[in-house]
């Protein structure tokens, strides 16, 4: 059956508005926002911490279209396919991948804590540390539990799946949905032709909530800096760069030559998404730009039922920015605090990182409180030690957010290599921006 796909001149993405005027584009744009939310909240920051309100509204008209945008794509994705044999091909694919990655961020963060050292010469008294203002986090990882998270998978009803937010719930029905269309043979082709409509209209409504990112993203980078301030990192400046820098090296590096055996240059592909990753720094969350990825990749030429099932699954289980940062936080509290780690128990804690990690969302403050889950279960480090890095968390969320985003872009173009379902010669060309100005054929 053929599958419709959005025009390009439909993108959620928009092209500039004004073709030759630099002004029009949408990177453009988010970053002369960015610069001047830093310059608002350094100069006046009571102003730029009152515009909170503005980021907070921009994320909340996103969150607003994700499940819809995620159940329509995966619905129309799978019942598509046909083959079922195939949808689990894909799943488990891409769960290898996910779950070979992830361990290897934690790994690679482990590994750069005990190298580096950033926690070294800090000398605190585990003692002198207030608890109470990482009690709210704690709470929250306290409740955190295995049994627990794949209960919280299952939604209350069918429609609640779409109304609460929680990823993993819609991707559980859309896939269940999907699968009972694609069972249906012949008779699904009518209900198939209909959801395939609805979601042209509402990739249109995420157009036209992409017009608003500017805004969103100058109100969260004035709050940030007003409220927190650039003079918050100098204290912990180490521990911030080792992460950045760490992030940096793992996204160059690690999936630079996972890009590279797949055909193509992380440069590219950065190059590419560049509106979406400044929209995901100014705003500090990788959900934010969720929509935009979906079909910028459907785009590039990766099939929408390869995207519909790796980016959705990949924000809960494909987070190599908030692996690297739990491991290397978690020594960093140790070595300020001077608990010296043995061998063993690092093992236990890349152990306990490696399952806390899972299903932790791609929003704001979700790994600071998967770090709080996984201390809680290695006593030897101190809980009350987050309150160290509570300061400068807020600007860490942004280098994490950014890592999750680009290996979820990697991990989609890999998956459908390994599928034999990439464009490949679309791809190029979009990623050298010579994209055609026709929709192409569907790749189900």
């Amino acid at each position: 059956m053929h599958t419709p796909i959005i025009d390009t001149h439909e993108s959620s993405a928009p092209e500039p508005s004004a073709p030759g005027r630099w002004y029009g584009h949408l990177y453009v744009q988010v970053l002369i926002a960015i610069a001047a939310g830093v310059t608002l909240g350094h100069f006046f920051p009571a102003t730029g911490e009152a515009l909170k309100p503005l980021g907070d509204a921009f994320i909340k008209l996103v969150k607003m279209v994700i499940a819809p945008v995620i159940f329509l794509t995966i619905v129309t994705g799978i019942a598509s396919m046909r083959d079922l044999r195939s949808v689990g091909r894909v799943a488990g694919k891409a769960f290898g991948y996910f779950f070979f990655f992830s361990t290897l961020a934690l790994i690679v963060g482990l590994i750069v804590a005990n190298v580096v050292r950033p926690g070294h010469g800090l000398n605190i008294d585990p003692a002198t540390l207030d608890a109470s203002k990482v009690a709210t986090y704690s709470e929250k990882a306290h409740d955190t539990s295995i049994t627990g998270f794949l209960m919280e998978m299952i939604p209350n009803t069918f429609l609640s799946s779409l109304t609460q937010g929680n990823i993993l719930q819609v991707l559980v029905v859309a896939i269940l949905f999907g699968i009972a269309l694609a069972m249906l043979g012949d008779r699904g082709a009518r209900p198939l032709s209909l959801l395939e409509d609805v979601s042209l209209v509402f990739f249109k409504l995420v157009s036209i909530v992409m017009k608003a990112a500017p805004i969103g993203a100058f109100g969260a980078m004035a709050f940030t800096i007003g409220k927190y301030g650039v003079g918050s990192l100098a204290n912990l400046v180490g521990l911030v760069a080792t992460f950045y820098v760490t992030s940096a090296l793992f996204v160059v590096v690690v999936l630079g030559l996972v890009a590279r055996f797949a055909g193509f240059s992380i440069f590219s592909l950065i190059s590419y998404l560049k509106a979406e990753l400044l929209l995901v720094l100014g705003t500090s969350s990788s959900e934010s730009a969720l929509p935009s990825l979906m079909e910028k990749m459907e785009r590039a030429g990766c099939p929408k039922s390869i995207v519909g099932l790796v980016v959705p699954t990949g924000y809960s289980f494909n987070l190599d920015g908030t692996n690297i940062y739990m491991t290397l936080a978690a020594l960093f509290i140790a070595q300020a605090c001077n608990v010296e780690l043995t061998l063993g128990q690092q093992v236990l804690l890349l152990g306990v990182a490696m399952l806390s990690s899972k299903g932790a969302a791609g929003v704001t403050g979700a790994g600071f409180i998967t770090l709080a889950a996984t201390l809680s279960i290695v006593p030897s480090v101190p809980v009350a030690g987050m309150a160290l890095i509570l300061g400068v968390d807020r600007f860490m969320s942004e280098c994490r957010s950014l890592t999750n985003f680009i290996g979820n872009a990697v991990a989609t173009v890999v998956v459908s290599r390994w599928e034999g379902k990439l464009d490949t010669e679309r791809f190029r060309a979009v990623l050298a921006n010579r994209e055609p100005a026709t929709a192409r054929p569907a790749l189900v």
